[in-house]
């Protein structure tokens, strides 16, 4: 069996060491034992659950209706509007009914010249990240988990033949957004597991906390490309955990959605004002499928 360190299950799980250390010493992590005066953790070893964690009934049905295949619920709404909406903020240039088709049937449909093969690899693979966060919801988040959704996303796109282009771990290359300087790729790894340990270390995880983190991470850019889309999968897992209602930035909300960003630490209501006009929307289609929350 394959062992790792108290600093390696810390860095796994965005805990502290010495949060790991009292697991193993309390015997929380199973297979962990002491060799002199270092504790040997299984590589496997899960994070102990602080209690039974609740799952609430929109995520019973998506896990239900993913499981199932149903067509027409909750689930396939979802899919298909959260990914639409987040791809075509990016630039993509599919339509919602050319990604509803995708969804569907698994073919394109209808193309033009202009369609590009990155878009519908996106599409795709967008859909399989969606199916990664109903799956490890009530997990805590990690830089693992972080990582993995960005795998998914950029697998097979031209990013991904780039040598300099790093699919599924962080970047390699300085960038910007929005004209503004990000986290340097050295500073990464320090910045995310502090952003991490910090959204982790919160008892209760309220509404703005959410928000905080997406404009934290997004303000750090971990990633090469693909951040907006991997931060609002982000967004959505982290309702879904804490039983709030997800929400879907729709095109018609990208400008105040970016200017809720920017101007987030001095005016937070712009951020806050636009999500929760996308909570309610979501809200709109719980009342529909007749989903408590």
């Amino acid at each position: 069996m394959e062992y790792i360190s108290v600093i390696q299950f810390a860095q796994k799980y965005a805990i502290s060491d010495r949060t790991a250390r009292n697991y193993c010493a309390s015997g929380k992590i199973e297979g962990a034992f002491l060799t002199g005066k270092t504790w040997n953790i299984p590589a496997d070893a899960a994070l102990p659950l602080k209690g039974k964690k609740k799952i609430s009934p929109l995520l019973q049905r998506l896990r239900d209706e993913k499981e199932t295949k149903l067509k027409g619920g909750i689930y396939h709404r979802t899919q298909i509007d959260l990914t639409y909406n987040s791809n075509h903020i990016e630039g993509s240039r599919l339509t919602k009914e050319q990604t509803r088709y995708i969804f569907e049937t698994n073919t394109l449909g209808i193309t033009t010249e202009n369609t590009r093969i990155d878009d519908i690899i996106e599409t795709v693979n967008h859909f399989r990240c969606i199916d990664y966060i109903i799956n490890h919801a009530t997990d805590r988040l990690t830089e693992t988990h972080l990582k993995q959704l960005h795998l998914i996303l950029k697998t097979n796109t031209s990013d991904s033949q780039k040598s300099w282009f790093a699919v599924g771990d962080y970047k390699r290359l300085a960038n910007e957004v929005g004209g503004k300087e990000t986290a340097q790729p050295k500073e990464v790894h320090k910045c995310m597991q502090a952003l991490l340990a910090e959204y982790n270390g919160i008892e209760k995880v309220e509404f703005t906390d959410i928000l905080n983190f997406h404009v934290k991470f997004e303000r750090i850019h971990p990633f090469q490309d693909g951040n907006g889309r991997v931060g609002r999968l982000v967004m959505f897992w982290q309702c879904l955990q804490a039983g709030i209602v997800p929400f879907i930035i729709t095109e018609d909300l990208r400008f105040y959605y970016y200017r809720g960003i920017q101007n987030w630490g001095q005016i937070d209501g712009y951020l806050r004002d636009t999500c929760l006009t996308a909570q309610d929307n979501y809200k709109a289609l719980l009342h529909y499928f007749k989903i408590k929350y």
